[in-house]
């Protein structure tokens, strides 16, 4: 039986590139970087550790934010041509929280072929090690930076009934998920870290909990998904909204802030919520 692959035809190959582990690349995967005519990728350097390895010869180019408007022309000329071009990121499936999907979009619309090579992703492999519903999970990406900024996103995420999956920096773990615990109320969470490699761990427990662990310990080292299970929706009457609207209120937090948490709470509708706490907050006449 001849196992050589067949000449990869004229398209755009979008292929999913190990997370940690080497081995987890995928056999179609390897075909398809050592049959292209060009793979484009966010860091050349990264990049060529994994076609060295997989001895895969064809030429690298940069593809990111800053030049992305720039190069988009020269792939679209490339598969014009005939030519096959494989678009991988540095870890992971490419376009999800990567560059890629304006040149996708280009393609198709120039009648050019698109492709997916599926294999890693730290989404679904930290999904699959949390021990959290799955059934329906959001995937939210990083959250802001600032506390009160991702406060607020917090809020409007707050109401939907899934798992949320989020990346986060190592240095702002603890921060995020004392946010989350502030925003979410009581739910379960997993953080996930080194996914695949060597010192790969998962720890799971309250949001608090998690917080309170990683303040303790300081910032924890290599890559960090965190799943986040979904909120329990239970009836709640009106007086217990208004103890929990007062409670918000009285430490000082705005209307927004404080609808947010009793929603995330209580699973109330926020408007009912917040033309509560509007009247709470009106001036006596």
């Amino acid at each position: 039986m001849d196992e050589t692959p067949a000449p990869l035809a004229s398209g755009l190959y979008i292929v999913a590139t190990p997370i940690g582990n080497l081995r987890d690349i995928t056999l179609r995967a390897i075909d398809t970087l050592r049959g292209a005519r060009l793979v484009l990728c966010e860091d050349t350097r990264v990049t060529a550790k994994l076609m060295n390895h997989f001895s895969c010869p064809a030429p690298l180019a940069a593809y990111h934010d800053h030049n992305a408007a720039r190069m988009r022309p020269r792939v679209l000329e490339a598969l014009a041509r005939g030519e096959a071009v494989a678009l991988v990121s540095d870890a992971g499936t490419p376009l999800i929280s990567d560059p890629g999907y304006k040149l996708v979009r280009a393609a198709r619309e120039a009648g050019h072929e698109v492709f997916a090579v599926p294999g890693a992703s730290s989404i679904t492999a930290a999904l699959s090690v949390a021990g959290l519903p799955t059934d329906r999970f959001m995937f939210v990406g990083f959250l802001p930076p600032k506390s009160a900024a991702r406060q607020r996103a917090l809020g409007e995420l707050a109401p939907v009934h899934a798992s949320l999956v989020v990346l986060e920096a190592p240095s702002r773990v603890a921060a995020c998920l004392r946010d989350m615990a502030r925003v979410l109320g009581p739910r379960e969470a997993a953080v996930a870290r080194e996914l695949t490699k060597l010192y790969e761990e998962v720890r799971r427990d309250t949001l608090a909990a998690l917080a309170d662990l990683y303040e303790a310990e300081g910032p924890p080292r290599g890559e960090i998904v965190i799943v986040v299970g979904p909120g329990e929706i239970a009836a709640v009457d009106d007086d217990a909204i208004a103890r929990a609207l007062e409670a918000a209120l009285g430490e000082g937090a705005s209307v927004k802030d404080a609808v947010a948490q009793v929603c995330a709470v209580t699973g109330a509708p926020r408007r009912d919520v917040y033309a509560r706490a509007l009247a709470m907050k009106a001036p006596p006449v």
